[in-house]
């Protein structure tokens, strides 16, 4: 265990595997990223390119290469600082994954794109724009993935999806934004510890120890907010409350960011929260006061008091309160179980997969008879931003240990 984690008593957490299913044990399990083209992934901004100005978007397929990589790979040929690059979301290296950057190139030409080929990317588009690109400009991201040794009950897998397109999953945050081995939520743990024995030390005349660089102490916090959030999320599961507006929700327009207080749960609110127009949220905890009042606050503040040191860390690090739906309701989902002669180990990598699957509302599945016989899963579905294919994956499939992961 971590020499951090040795030192002191850590607060007890939900661990990611043990985090509540919504709809029980998965009906199958499987193999997922034997190989990086079993999981595409492909990025869709949430604008177009201005056609004019310092900066280039770039619309870039990987292999085997993660975000952070890339982006140096590009700052290097362009002969620009890694500063001066930028990209929306971070990508993993096991898979395929078309994503876009922006490299800020003034007035100079875009360079020869091609020997960045040799590191298994490939530029598909360059655009001139104004801006560079942020963190979090997505609209949305596109997933086909292909799980195999499949084994279990592909019926109940069918029938799984399709409840699964009407009535969403868990939105959990994923385990890689709480590091190996929870490594960042450990990490966050001697943080806020450290910051309370700072002021101790302060208040005494003594020095404090040495303080983690932006960036990492960035990664920490927002471990140990999504971490509370699970933990609120779980007890929801629990409950089965989690799709329900409790007295005190905050509850947020589907497909917006603005969220209002609702003391008072009524037939028209229990309606639109029915209908998916209204979402139950759950809180990214910070400086202030509560968002929630009534049985939500009671439930969140019982959630919270178990980690004091957190939430006093996260609060001293002015960060703004903030909510996150409780659901997850996956788009354009569809199931293929692929024929023998056709579940090919080298399939093409698709051009897009932006168009695959059905409406958010309903789910398209083949022939379940040919899955048995291939032993293969083709699984396709779009997610908002900031939310992870592995909410989907964990309430459909077992992945099997130490042959394939899911993000």
């Amino acid at each position: 265990m971590n020499a951090v984690a040795n030192a002191v008593t850590l607060p007890s957490w939900l661990r990611f595997d043990d985090l509540p299913r919504a709809y029980g044990e998965p009906p199958v399990r499987g193999v997922l990223r034997a190989r990086p083209e079993d999981f595409i992934v492909e990025e869709e901004l949430a604008f177009g390119p201005d056609g004019e100005g310092e900066h280039c978007l770039l619309r870039v397929r990987k292999t085997g290469a993660n975000t952070e990589w890339t982006a140096r790979l590009l700052a290097r040929l362009c002969g620009i600082p890694a500063k001066a690059v930028g990209y929306a979301g971070l990508k993993d290296r096991h898979a395929v994954t078309t994503q876009w950057f922006s490299v800020l190139l003034g007035n100079q030409q875009p360079p020869d794109w091609s020997p960045l080929e040799a590191e298994g990317i490939e530029v598909l588009e360059c655009h001139r724009h104004r801006r560079k690109l942020r963190r979090g400009l997505l609209a949305a991201n596109h997933f086909r993935l292909r799980l195999r040794a499949v084994q279990g009950d592909l019926d109940g897998l069918a029938q799984r999806l399709k409840t699964i397109a009407i009535d969403g999953v868990p939105n959990y945050f994923g385990p890689q934004r709480f590091g190996h081995d929870d490594g960042n939520l450990i990490r966050a743990d001697a943080l806020f510890r450290t910051q309370s024995d700072n002021q101790t030390s302060a208040k005494g005349g003594r020095r404090g120890a040495r303080q983690p660089d932006r960036h990492q102490r960035g990664l920490w916090l927002s471990a140990a907010r999504s971490q509370l959030f699970n933990e609120v999320l779980a007890t929801r599961v629990q409950q089965r409350t989690w799709r329900q507006a409790l007295p005190g929700e905050r509850l947020q327009l589907f497909g917006s960011h603005s969220h209002f207080l609702a003391e008072q749960i009524d037939d028209d609110i229990r309606a639109r929260v029915d209908s998916g127009d209204l979402q139950p949220t759950g809180p990214l905890f910070g400086a202030g006061e509560p968002l929630t009042t009534a049985d939500v606050a009671d439930l969140e503040t019982a959630v919270a008091d178990r980690f004091p040191n957190w939430l006093a860390g996260l609060a001293a690090a002015d960060l703004r309160q903030e909510r996150r739906p409780l659901g997850l309701l996956p788009e354009h989902i569809g199931l293929e179980f692929p024929a023998p002669d056709a579940a090919s180990d080298s399939d093409p990598v698709p051009d897009s997969v932006s168009e695959q699957g059905s409406d958010h509302d309903s789910a398209q599945v083949s022939d379940v008879a040919s899955g048995a016989d291939s032993g293969q899963v083709l699984l396709c579905f779009t997610l908002p931003p900031g939310s992870y294919a592995t909410a989907v994956l964990r309430e459909l499939f077992f992945l099997d240990e130490n042959q394939g992961q899911c993000i």
